[in-house]
């Protein structure tokens, strides 16, 4: 009974689960609404000139906006610019505008509503869609050519030889850079030999003599001092006095060894 029970409330979940998904997506609308706002800029912006169109994005944002709510358009100033750049490049694609065929179809998705109708322009046909949001705000319009199998296949191949000739370019440069490498050897060699060929040869100078060091002059003035020192006691001994009371200026070497 209580596995009865848990399987019951297993699939319970599971049905509320699924109905709140299935009702997430769920948006209503009136179609003939919709239609409305799309012929209205259908007929506006076949009816423009570029120049006139262009003036539009002189128009401040909140100028844009309020032209919007008067003409009873849902769609903000900002996407009704891109709207009309939209509008501009489906011309320069698919040639002049003529018309639409009038079928409107509608398709709700996670983001809102898309309307589509069949349009004809001077050098094919086209689809328009108009994407609204969850609110039913227009927010963007879409136009896409419908191009033949010829074109669609000229087109394949023209992106094919492309995309190959980029490859063999690319190739081709690659082959040459590598060619250039067995050259780099041969420069690095003569960059090596320059150097020493330029380098002048230096003639071989004599060495000098070695100057004989100088006597130093302290070691002379510390043998007289010490000289003058044994003399002084020497005379200070014969006179009976020290050796302070007299004072060795000179002393002179004589030839003999006898004083007088």
């Amino acid at each position: 009974m209580k596995k009865r029970i848990s399987l019951l409330g297993i699939v319970l979940i599971l049905i509320f689960a699924f109905t709140g998904c299935s009702s997430s997506n769920t948006v209503e609308y009136d179609q003939t609404q919709l239609e409305q706002y799309a012929e209205f800029i259908i007929q506006n912006f076949s009816a423009m000139t570029d120049e006139q169109l262009d003036s539009f994005e002189d128009m401040s944002e909140l100028e844009l906006d309020l032209t919007m709510l008067n003409a009873g358009v849902p769609v903000s100033g900002e996407n009704f610019l891109k709207m009309i750049d939209a509008w501009q490049a489906a011309e320069d694609e698919c040639g002049e505008f003529i018309g639409v065929d009038g079928n409107y179809t509608a398709e709700v998705t996670n983001d809102g509503v898309t309307l589509s109708v069949e349009a004809e322009y001077a050098d094919r046909t086209a689809t328009i869609d108009f994407a609204f949001d969850n609110e039913l705000n227009m927010e963007s319009i879409t136009v896409g050519a419908d191009y033949s199998t010829g074109e669609i296949l000229q087109k394949a191949g023209l992106n094919t030889i492309l995309g190959m000739g980029t490859v063999f370019v690319v190739l081709i440069f690659l082959s040459f850079v590598i060619w250039l490498l067995k050259f780099i050897p041969v420069l690095e060699k003569k960059f090596r030999k320059a150097p020493a060929a330029a380098e002048p040869v230096k003639a071989e100078t004599p060495a000098a003599a070695p100057v004989p060091a100088a006597v130093p002059a302290e070691a002379a003035a510390e043998d007289d001092s010490e000289l003058v020192a044994v003399i002084a006691a020497a005379v200070a001994a014969a006179e009976g006095t020290s050796v302070d009371g007299f004072v060795v200026r000179s002393i002179k070497r004589r030839k003999s060894n006898k004083w007088n």
